[in-house]
């Protein structure tokens, strides 16, 4: 199994959204390289969810429940979705100040590659992550997060 990131700013697709559809597709992503971290996701991947600009915070863990497959909506052919169900929301909201702040996560691409919308982490700074946060609720639920 491997991890990764996913940003999507809460505007446009949020955490809230994403529980209310259970799986969605991850669609929309129209940079190459993340393009190509998301086609080396598999089924039972996990991602954490990160609203970026107003919030910036990771909030939520989903897993991959479908592998890449052509974006319909993408006319190049190019760019691909990639199906996630919203599983755990986060005890707390990590933050990218603490993200920064923690020099175990400063080779993170999240710090490195701000603006790729995909990227991988790896599994001890995935388990630092769920740790700065606490720990998963139950449930995905959008009432977690207050």
């Amino acid at each position: 199994m491997a991890f990764w990131l996913v940003k999507s700013e809460p505007e446009c697709w949020s955490w809230d959204d994403h529980c209310r559809a259970g799986t969605a597709p991850w669609d929309g992503v129209r940079n190459h390289q993340a393009n190509g971290y998301m086609k080396a996701m598999a089924p039972g991947d996990q991602a954490l969810f990160y609203h970026s600009q107003s919030q910036r915070a990771a909030v939520g863990v989903l897993t991959v429940t479908a592998p890449w497959s052509p974006d319909p909506d993408d006319v190049t052919g190019r760019f691909g979705v990639v199906g996630m169900r919203a599983d755990s929301a986060l005890r707390h909201p990590v933050t990218l100040a603490q993200i920064k702040a923690d020099p175990r996560l400063a080779h993170l691409a999240l710090l490195r590659q701000s603006r790729l919308s995909v990227v991988p982490i790896d599994a001890e700074a995935w388990a630092i992550i769920l740790d700065l946060a606490g720990g998963l609720t139950d449930a995905a639920s959008p009432a977690a997060l207050r």
